[in-house]
Parts: structure tokens; C-alpha cells; sequence
């Protein structure tokens, strides 16, 4: 599988309680993501975080949220992160979606697909 250099990062918000069919909603995002082919899917956990509602959410023992922040990235191209965008909207309920542009320099084993800039 190939990129293009110039693909697009799909970023998604929400909580950890969040739930497809009983499942962890990541998981259900990171699975429908490959079952689609798209390029990768990575599950970041956050230490700390709010959204819409401004209820803070974090890691600290005295105050320890079952609800920690959740943030699923998925980079591609625009057409199959376009094609994937109807399957999240089925199975999220609440949360943020942002798409940004981003520029691939290395992806997968061997040469990268575009020169690494020289260090500062």
C-alpha cells in the first residue's frame, strides 16, 4: 500500500466509556478502518482533557476520571478518509472530528517516499 505525499489526517475526540455495540468505540473505529484498507489507525490515550460539556476529565489520583480523553487518528488520502466518514457517523454518538492536511515522509519499511528535511 502506498500514500500519497500530500494525505490528510482524520482526528477523532471523545471519552474512553464511549461504546459501539458494547465495544470500545476506538476499537470499533481503529477495526472499521482496516477492514476499509485506509493507510493506519493509531488509539492515543490522554492524561488530561474537556470537550463541549467543559467537564474536566484526568488522570490524577485524587481526582480520577473513569473517562480519560481518547483521541483515534487515521491518516490516508482524502477520497478514502471521505469513503470512511459515513461508517464514524453511524457509530459515534458524541465528540469531535477534525481533517487536517498533513505531508507523508516516510511510510512502511524501505526508502521513504520523500526526502527527510535536513536537521535545523
Amino acid at each position: 500500500m502506498t500514500l500519497p505525499q500530500q494525505a490528510m489526517r482524520l482526528r477523532i475526540y471523545f471519552g474512553e466509556n464511549d461504546r459501539c455495540d458494547g465495544s470500545p468505540l476506538y476499537e470499533a473505529i481503529v477495526l472499521k478502518a482496516r477492514e476499509l484498507h485506509l493507510a493506519g489507525a493509531t488509539v492515543f490515550r490522554g492524561p488530561m482533557g474537556f470537550g463541549h460539556s467543559s467537564r474536566l476529565h484526568t488522570a490524577k489520583i485524587m481526582r480520577l476520571s473513569e473517562d480519560l480523553p481518547v483521541v483515534v487518528e487515521v491518516i490516508d488520502s482524502r477520497e478514502k478518509l471521505d469513503g470512511f466518514l459515513p461508517h464514524l457517523q453511524k457509530i459515534m454518538g458524541s465528540g469531535l472530528v477534525t481533517l487536517d492536511p498533513v505531508r507523508v515522509l516516510r511510510y512502511g519499511p524501505g526508502a521513504p517516499e520523500a526526502e527527510l528535511p535536513a536537521p535545523h
